[in-house]
């Protein structure tokens, strides 16, 4: 049984209008001796506006490091810009960071269906799209499109490890997924029925939802209703607090797995009530800020002192900052690479060589590979669950297996 809650509809830019395009290339084009120019694009505003953190947190790393000296003798200069979560608004706005400011490379732009829509000006310009804020697997093609990149592990395999552990923990349950209803939600939950194989009949419903679904209760109704062992939820932290909130107020206790995305203490687990959240599980790959087992840790001082110094917001407890931050400190790494070569070249040729490096807020034993055959640079999780309080991790890093041909 199928229940597909509204549609959320996201109109791509056709490929034609891209040869109306200009032809000008800049790719051998190199930094000026004292700036390096970041192009970037946020949801500061729309439905996934809470994703904005993102982008506030990598302006403020960016100030950090110019506070430093800069790169290489070289400050950043990171221009960011609101998308409202719209591809064709985001293809405008990177055209006009790439043809008005000059930047030498689009960084962390948020969401697939924005960086779907610039990547094929991007590469035709040789600009690098580098550790795009997306695990679709389509962003990391190098063989189609060698100057996009992608970062975070893909959603495809953090589906495949939840699926994997309902085979090892629960084979013979009845499973009910909810899902977000675009590429997101779709990848992960594509990577759960690739793993299940077989078991996919032990799924009893499956409901898609829009990002601003007003019948989330009635969603969680059907699915309790339907007698299953097993809850997963894949979709944005704000909405998971309320689907577990949702959950408890029925007074029905499944096994409930969240995706990583909604796997924060502060933004998902809080607001649903701790004692509601207790027993969630997920996969993740970094430390969450607002888990109070990190309180003693080097790395997680830093990063409040951080917050403290340079990014003074309400919360210093919010995980898409942190994503912003861990994804900062892996471009800087790249660009020190680089030298004293900022051409754009260099810049890609970096990115596609980093050997072993451990973003400082990661959980231990979570490494950044690439090669230029390797896009996707992280591809570790660790299965955790939450005991009400805190995090608690079990089994071993989980490596996801990636193909360059398995999106396709």
């Amino acid at each position: 049984m199928r229940v597909i809650g509204k549609m959320l509809f996201v109109s791509m830019i056709a490929a034609a209008s891209l040869g109306a395009m200009s032809q000008q290339q800049h790719s051998d084009q190199p930094a000026t001796d004292k700036e390096i120019r970041i192009g970037n694009v946020m949801p500061y505003s729309g439905p996934l506006s809470e994703f904005g953190a993102i982008g506030q947190a990598e302006a403020a790393y960016f100030d950090m490091v110019n506070a430093r000296g800069g790169i290489n003798g070289r400050r950043i200069r990171f221009i960011t810009r609101d998308d409202n979560s719209d591809p064709g608004r985001a293809l405008e706005l990177t055209r006009n960071l790439v043809e008005s400011e000059d930047v030498h490379l689009m960084f962390g732009s948020f969401g697939t269906p924005g960086n779907l829509a610039t990547r094929r000006y991007l590469n035709e310009k040789k600009i690098p799209q580098l550790f795009v804020a997306s695990g679709d697997e389509e962003l990391s093609q190098p063989s189609a499109f060698p100057w996009t990149m992608g970062w975070q592990p893909s959603f495809r395999s953090e589906g495949r490890i939840y699926a994997n552990y309902i085979q090892a923990y629960y084979p013979r349950k009845k499973i009910v997924v909810l899902w977000q209803n675009d590429q997101f939600g779709r990848m992960l939950y594509k990577g759960i029925q690739e793993g299940l194989g077989d078991l996919n009949r032990h799924v009893l419903v499956d409901i898609a939802f829009d990002i601003a679904d007003e019948h989330l209760d009635g969603h969680v109704s059907i699915l309790k209703r339907a007698g299953a062992d097993i809850f997963v939820f894949l979709g944005v932290p704000s909405t998971a607090s309320k689907v577990i909130k949702l959950t408890a107020s029925l007074n029905w206790h499944p096994v409930f797995i969240v995706n990583d995305a909604s796997a924060s203490i502060a933004n998902a687990m809080a607001p649903a009530g701790l004692e509601n959240s207790a027993g969630v599980i997920a996969a993740a790959f970094l430390k969450d800020p607002s888990d109070p087992a990190w309180k003693d840790d080097a790395t997680m001082k830093n990063w409040f002192a951080f917050m403290d110094k340079y990014h003074q917001v309400e919360s210093t407890n919010n995980s898409a900052a942190l994503y912003g931050y861990a994804a900062a400190e892996a471009l800087t790494q790249v660009l020190k690479q680089c030298g004293d070569d900022f051409s754009r070249d260099n810049i890609m040729r970096q990115a596609a060589s980093l050997r072993d490096h451990q973003p400082s807020v990661a959980l231990p034993n979570i490494r950044m590979n690439t090669s230029p055959s390797n896009y996707l640079p992280i591809r570790q999780m660790r299965l955790v669950q939450f005991d009400g309080r805190s995090w608690q991790p079990f089994g071993e890093v989980i490596e996801t297996a990636f193909t360059e041909g398995a999106a396709r």
